[in-house]
């Protein structure tokens, strides 16, 4: 990171984590790594930086915001995650899970309770708020565009998130701070860390985009490793629509040869796994080798049997996602499933922005990659040689 920078420049302002209860497990870690980073600058214990915040419902629903301490003079950065359907609140004495809907409004409700007195306010959301609603075809709302204008009519001044479904929706907001992160980098580690023999070159590794809407993110894997790329194509059924969308016919692949090859395949979400799955069996049957699916946001809307089944039947190798949203237990516990840990990026991220440095180079992480595969590269043939 930039530890010099940082330690050439002055704090905006005295820093803070609001963590909503939905980001709490990722505002842990990413509070922990903030004290270590700053211990090291400042040489002094630091305290925790996370500010408590509490949400309670009344029981016919409605619900508010409580923030414990003073957010005046802060430089504040709220941590969410509006995926977190593990979170429930009682309503008429029913359970009810919480809905990515009801994060967004305890997170707006937390900004009002701060009443404007922070300092500079930041909403990190690492899964962007209808982010899957990010175009009109028809007659349709356009729910992220108006919850991107919605916070910064609210006074928050930097919105960031990561892997957003659809960049562009930072036009919404065309003067307003935007930052999409991708995990790249934490990505090809942890595949790294979990697979060792994994070889990064032509004849024993190829990337696939699972369909063309996911192809810049292959492209830059591609690219940046100098390997080949393949594409399937999704032939869907636009004369009916089957929970929202589209129903696929068939998955059909457009690339070379991939027989005795692994392959590595990134979207930005696995939700119920189906296309996944599907493109995983026919690159099997293809003669392909080991199959890494790789996702920023594992939902797995279905619950993981259908991986497992995939895993036992050996048309799929691993899984890899991020920490950025809630996982089942049952996936965390899965000796298939790769975490892909990102509370340290997001740390190096809130540090660069309250001492005002542009996070520009550390958001590319091109240099970072290629200092990863000559270690991974020199670690191979030490093990060779061996």
């Amino acid at each position: 990171m930039h530890m010099l920078k940082i330690e050439e420049t002055k704090q905006v302002a005295k820093l803070g984590v609001l963590a909503m209860p939905s980001a709490k497990e990722l505002s842990e870690k990413v509070d922990f790594h903030l004290r270590r980073m700053y211990e090291e600058l400042t040489g002094e214990e630091q305290e925790s930086f996370l500010l408590d915040v509490s949400c309670p419902r009344f029981q016919s629903g409605d619900g508010k915001a409580i923030v414990q301490q003073s957010v005046r003079g802060i430089d504040l950065f709220i941590l969410t995650d509006v995926g977190n359907y593990n979170i429930t609140y009682k309503m008429f004495g029913q359970t009810v899970p919480m809905s990515p809907d009801d994060h967004y409004a305890d997170l707006k409700r937390a900004i009002g309770a701060c009443m404007g007195k922070a300092h500079r306010l930041s909403v990190i959301m690492p899964l962007l708020y209808g982010g899957r609603q990010h175009r009109r075809s028809y007659r349709e709302s356009l729910d992220c565009a108006v919850a991107l204008q919605e916070l910064n009519a609210m006074g928050v001044q930097s919105i960031s998130t990561f892997d957003a479904h659809d960049p562009r929706v930072q036009n919404a907001i065309p003067i307003a701070s935007f930052d999409n992160i991708m995990p790249h980098y934490q990505t090809l580690k942890a595949l790294v860390r979990h697979v060792p023999d994994i070889i990064f070159d032509k004849e024993h590794l190829m990337v696939v985009s699972p369909d063309e809407g996911a192809m810049a993110r292959n492209v830059f894997y591609a690219s940046l490793l100098g390997l080949e790329l393949g594409m399937y194509y999704k032939r869907r059924d636009y004369s009916r629509m089957v929970n929202g969308r589209n129903p696929i016919v068939a998955h059909e692949f457009l690339g070379n040869n991939v027989e005795g090859k692994d392959i590595f395949v990134y979207d930005d979400m696995i939700a119920s796994g189906e296309s996944m799955l599907d493109l995983a069996r026919d690159l099997h049957q293809r003669g392909a080798n080991r199959i890494f699916a790789a996702c920023t946001y594992g939902l797995f809307t279905e619950g993981i049997d259908k991986f497992q089944d995939a895993i036992d039947q050996g048309y799929l190798t691993g899984v890899l996602s991020t920490n950025l949203t809630y996982r089942r237990p049952e996936l965390l516990a899965a000796p298939w499933y790769y975490e892909v840990d990102c509370s340290k990026y997001i740390a190096y991220y809130i540090a660069s922005l309250n001492h005002d440095i542009s996070v520009s180079a550390m958001l590319d992480p091109v240099s970072k990659i290629n200092a990863l595969m000559e270690r991974h590269r020199k670690e191979q043939a030490e093990q060779l040689s061996l």
